[in-house]
């Protein structure tokens, strides 16, 4: 049975998570805590990465970097009470570059990196395994899509095949989640419970063996009989003081197992002699092999002198004890590390080997734990034991890295040279580093000195390039334009064209503004047959008047999701007194990306237009993208500008706010729901249920970073037990872990029977194809769902979600039943499924008067008219499916469905041209896929495998892809041969 229930639940978008901004202080020198938003927000289009950097803000605030910022900003004296910072400025809508790779041919450069891993599975190198997947994680940074970074980081984590590479992935996955965020933040090195995701747990990364994933994490799993473990440090405090119980415990053992009928050499110490077995001391290692059967004069001694070699008689006895039994048991952290010493002196692998897991096991307790221990592992080149630490450490971040001594080892080239010299430097972990620090303050030393190390790390080609263009793009932050300049130079002579970008930028900010736009204009000569849209995008920075608006437009054809070509257009017209022509320009972006920048900009417009309820509107998404969000070029803070505008709006109390956010769900306003909850939450900041909320309207908006930063918020607000276990839930769910989200709703619904705990276990086992069985039992946890106390904006997507799954069931009249419960509590989105319904049952035209009826409630969906396409005659479908793309040209199925149709009128060049338009900003694995499938039935193959191999790059295990390349394949074969 075809089963759609996640397709048909998709209102809610509870499938993508990703990590969520929190600012920290790297170093006392660093600039001003900065970020960008969202995701939709901190994209290479929000504003003002370029610009010089601005004088230190008041404590009170952080400038941040997705807000519109003016390098000289005019006085507000005599501005309208209205427009208290006065009017826009066309130079403060300047773009960020993006600080990442962004080849000109990303399908042909996501074939390329489908090749190298497909070329090392086959020859089962994990170590290049490991490094290709983290390619593919670097090329797919631009989409933005956390599904995709997920993916690529658990399979190279997967591949790792070093205990210092595995230790870095873990951290890396577990940060993307920001448990350092939760309330109370769970210990760094806490053992794994039954809901931690396995590819993130400490031990396995420390000391699992080989490559792949155990199917049972080893903080849970029984010790096999006969298997070594690595030994647990003691929960008490090592006491290595005479007289001790430890000390005292620890002499009885070693002397008991040292003394021996067949003691035949005796290691002298001061005044002590440590008896041992001649024999098993020299199997120790070859030079103590060579030194008591060899040549030399200990041969022939019983009795040899180490006073003068660094070790103690209790650290002799402990490699007597050790010689005997192969093993270490109980030894405090002070005598193991005499053991390491001897070990490294003498070239014993085994006891250095021992040595290392030991000490490694003894590092528990976190970031304190760690640093005591880590100069011992450097210095004695212990590779696990400095892996533990560094563990310790990367799973603390971002907060570690405001510990000067944590600062200093994994920032200085001092520290990276040690780090190195013990098997624990690579590009893997100053890439992870140097991502954690952007995200925190670009501008901050401690950011600019990781990037320093990356670069000294990088080895392969894509990596130069990824670690260049990131520390141009850094210095530009800074203000740093002639080092800028620099090293985006040689970011572009490794072949990374988009840093000539960064090159004219930084020229432009030198005042060599034709110099740049001389650069530009020979980058778009050069890729005449290929132009992308960010190229005539930058080249228009460098124009003026009419030469620039062409410039524009062809941007916004090439590539609809830059915003810079909407903000500037806007501005244009305001320019011209066309307030409302300029508020309907800015609109059309904000239709279908949600960038702080971009609202900020229309809530500017509304307020020239005197909109006060709107413009407060859009403020309040605004501060729910970024609760510091500044306003009018970093000169005041949102909640100031909502606070200034409070004598011009009306005042809502709880009840009104709730009455308004039934109205605006009913009619499909999500941002106008979102500024609703978010005015709700200023007067209860406490009250998870909103936050919640808020986070579903997010995800319905495609913002998962803010998402996941009210799910966490929800979760450390709320009270009880059973409500945090459900949020928990949702952030395991919404970061890919959908059997340890069932397990906390399993959890939940033991301690309290409740909606949400009920609803969240229907939504994960509904993530599936079932049976009929399977789907009827998902229908039956959301009527228990039902059962339970919530409001009528809950139930109605429960209701929805119910008939969704009885039209895959083939239970229509119980669908309908469901469908109209739904619309008759305003869960508007339900005459989707009735229409659906209707056309089972072979009523076309009701169908389509169904979705005709949500059309004209959510007048501005894209998803709508997508919808209605679907029942209406071709000509119909084809205007519904470009009213779509106006409205949304990130959708996909309009591209596919105008391609089918020419495709059928034997247009083939046209159908190509339709896809390879969308293809060009938004790589998508049904687009590629029948793009292939094009190319195949044209004869030409070569394009065939290579949009397959970007295909799989995306997804490698999607059928309909795989058939299709094998057959590619196949054609290729006779043509090589």
């Amino acid at each position: 049975m075809t089963n759609n229930f996640l397709t048909t639940i998709k209102s809610l978008k509870l499938i993508e998570g990703c990590k969520a901004a929190q600012f920290y202080a790297f170093s006392s020198v660093g600039a001003a805590a900065s970020t960008s938003g969202d995701a939709g927000a901190g994209s290479s289009n929000s504003g003002g990465g370029g610009r010089t950097a601005p004088p230190p803000p008041p404590k009170s605030f952080s400038i941040r970097s997705g807000s519109l910022y003016n390098p000289t900003p005019s006085t507000s004296s005599g501005a309208e009470p209205h427009l208290p910072c006065g009017l826009p400025v066309a130079e403060a809508l300047e773009p960020a570059l993006d600080a990442c790779l962004r080849p000109v041919d990303h399908v042909a450069a996501l074939a390329a990196s489908f090749r190298r891993v497909s070329k090392a599975t086959a020859n089962n190198d994990d170590d290049d395994l490991c490094d290709a997947y983290l390619e593919q994680h670097a090329l797919l940074c631009w989409t933005g899509d956390a599904r995709l970074l997920r993916r690529a980081l658990r399979a190279a984590r997967v591949h790792a095949d070093d205990p210092h590479r595995r230790v870095v992935l873990s951290a890396w996955l577990r940060y993307e989640r920001r448990e350092d965020q939760l309330d109370p933040a769970p210990p760094p090195l806490a053992p794994c419970t039954e809901t931690t995701p396995l590819l993130e747990c400490p031990r396995a990364a420390v000391f699992a063996s080989g490559t792949g994933v155990d199917a049972v994490c080893p903080c849970r799993r029984a010790p096999a009989t006969g298997v070594d473990e690595p030994e647990e440090a003691h929960e008490e405090e090592y006491d290595d003081e005479p007289g001790s119980s430890l000390a005292a415990a620890e002499e009885e053992r070693n002397s008991s197992s040292s003394s021996s009928s067949n003691d035949d050499l005796w290691f002298v110490i001061g005044e002590e002699e440590i008896p041992c077995e001649r024999a098993c001391i020299a199997a120790l290692s070859k030079p103590l092999n060579t030194l008591l059967y060899g040549g030399f004069a200990e041969s022939k001694r019983d009795r040899i002198d180490l006073s003068r070699d660094g070790i103690s008689a209790r650290g002799m006895r402990a490699v007597a004890a050790y010689s005997r039994h192969g093993a270490l048991t109980g030894f405090p952290p002070n005598t193991v590390s005499e053991l390491l010493a001897f070990a490294n002196k003498f070239c014993c692998e085994g006891l250095k080997s021992a040595c290392d897991h030991a000490l490694a096991a003894m590092v528990r307790g976190g970031v304190d734990d760690a640093l005591a221990l880590v100069d011992l592992g450097l210095d004695e080149a212990s590779t696990l034991l400095v892996a533990a630490c560094l563990q310790a450490f990367l799973r603390d971040l971002p907060k570690s890295l405001t510990n000067p001594d944590v600062a200093r080892l994994l920032c200085t080239p001092e520290g990276r040279d040690l780090l190195d010299a013990a098997g624990n430097a690579s590009f893997a972990l100053y890439y992870f580093l140097s991502q954690v620090a952007m995200e925190q303050d670009a501008r901050s030393n401690a950011t600019v000195m990781l990037l320093e190390r990356l670069c000294e790390s990088a080895e392969l080609p894509w990596q130069k390039q990824l670690a260049l263009h990131q520390l141009g793009c850094v210095m530009m932050a800074r203000g740093e334009f002639e080092d800028a300049q620099g090293w985006f130079e040689e970011a572009a002579a490794q072949g990374h064209v988009y840093s000539l970008a960064g090159v004219a930028r930084a020229k432009a900010k030198r005042g060599h503004k034709y110099a740049a736009y001389k650069l530009m204009n020979t980058v778009v000569a050069d890729h005449d047959e290929s132009p992308t849209g960010w190229m005539y995008q930058e080249r228009s920075l460098y124009c003026s008047g009419k030469e620039k608006m062409p410039d524009l437009h062809a941007a916004t054809e090439l590539d609809p999701t830059l915003t810079y070509p909407y903000k500037y257009r806007a501005f244009a017209l305001l320019e011209e007194d066309n307030v409302e022509s300029a508020v309907a320009e800015v609109s059309r972006v904000v239709g279908f990306r949600m960038a702080t920048d971009c609202l900020e900009l229309r809530a500017w417009l509304y307020l020239v237009l005197e909109e006060y309820e709107l413009a407060v509107q859009d403020v309040r998404a605004i501060l729910t993208l970024d609760p510091g969000y500044m306003m009018f070029h970093g000169r005041m803070h949102g909640d100031q500008l909502v606070e200034h505008l409070r004598g011009y709006v009306q005042q809502w109390d709880m009840a009104d706010c709730w009455m308004q956010l039934y109205d605006r769900w009913s009619a499909v306003d999500d941002i106008g729901s979102l500024a609703v909850v978010q005015h709700m939450l200023a007067r209860e900041p406490g009250n998870g249920g909103l936050r919640f909320r808020q986070s579903l309207l997010l995800l319905r908006l495609n913002c998962q970073k803010a998402a996941m930063r009210s799910l966490r918020l929800a979760r450390n607000c709320s009270v009880h037990e059973h409500d945090r276990l459900v949020y928990e839930g949702w952030i395991l769910y919404d970061s890919g872990h959908r059997e340890e989200a069932l397990a906390k709703a399993e959890q939940s619904i033991k301690l309290q029977r409740s909606f949400e705990a009920f609803f969240l276990k229907a939504y994960a086992l509904g993530d599936s194809n079932l049976d009929t069985e399977s789907a009827l039992s998902v229908v039956q946890l959301l009527e228990h769902a039902n059962s339970c106390a919530s409001d009528n904006l809950r139930k109605g997507q429960a209701y929805n979600n119910m008939g969704s799954i009885y039209v895959d069931c083939d239970m229509l009249d119980e669908a309908v039943e469901c469908y109209e419960i739904a619309l008759n509590i305003k869960h508007t989105r339900a005459h989707q499924g009735l229409a659906r319904v209707h056309y089972l049952k072979n009523r076309k035209h009701a169908a389509f008067d169904e979705m005709t009826k949500l059309v004209k409630i959510a007048t501005n969906s894209a998803s709508a008219y997508e919808k209605r396409s679907e029942y209406g005659e071709r000509d119909v479908a084809k205007s519904d499916l470009n009213t779509a793309t106006l409205l949304d040209p990130t959708r996909t199925y309009p591209y596919r469905y105008r391609a089918a149709v020419l495709m059928d009128e034997n247009k083939e060049e046209e159908a190509i041209a339709e896809l390879s338009h969308v293809i060009a900003f938004k790589p998508d694995l049904q687009l590629l896929h029948l793009r292939a499938a094009f190319f195949d039935s044209m004869g030409d193959n070569a394009s065939t495998l290579r949009d397959c191999e970007a295909a799989l790059c995306l997804d490698p295990t999607h059928g309909d892809t795989l058939e299709l390349y094998s057959k590619a394949i196949m054609k290729a074969e006779p043509q090589q041969s």
